[in-house]
């Protein structure tokens, strides 16, 4: 269980990296990252009229008996969908270490929902948190990501 994992996020996709030392071509340390588990969750980057389940509520026009609205405070669908993307994401780390799949934990995801998930991450994987950045890298590639990430030079 000495495994050391990155995860790199954003709203609607998760990349889980596993840390691994190998030896470069001139003989120094270099810093791999192999994938682990690819999460994603389409709805996060759906049109926010998809996500409607029941229809808006209603406005009471002038001359009604009772001035006001039945249509429930706004919500952003989009933001809902990025909440129980971070549930899933904190329940599958949590999986993963009650199952000792990793030791150490760092973590890159948009500031937003990094912050999503730092809220619902339970607290053995908070605990093997070694680092965060709160950036969106999902979209680099393997090997720079291990660059920006831990500083090895090619």
């Amino acid at each position: 269980m000495d495994a050391t994992w990155v995860l790199v996020a954003d709203e609607g996709r998760a990349n889980v990296y596993e840390v691994r030392q190998t030896q470069g071509i001139d003989g120094r340390p270099r810093t791999e990252l192999a994938e682990v588990e690819s999460l994603t969750w389409a709805s996060a980057h759906a049109d926010e009229a998809d996500l409607r389940r029941d229809a808006q509520g209603r406005f009471f026009g002038k001359g009604e008996q009772m001035m006001g609205h039945t249509a429930p405070p706004r919500t952003d669908p989009l933001e809902k969908e990025a909440e129980l993307f971070a549930r899933r994401v904190a329940g599958w780390l949590a999986d993963a270490r009650a199952k000792q799949r990793f030791a150490r934990l760092y973590l890159a995801a948009a500031p937003k929902f990094l912050g999503r998930l730092r809220a619902v991450l339970d607290p053995r994987v908070a605990a093997a948190i070694a680092e965060e950045t709160d950036k969106d890298l999902s979209g680099l590639p393997a090997h720079e990501l291990a660059q920006r990430m831990f500083g090895d030079d090619k």
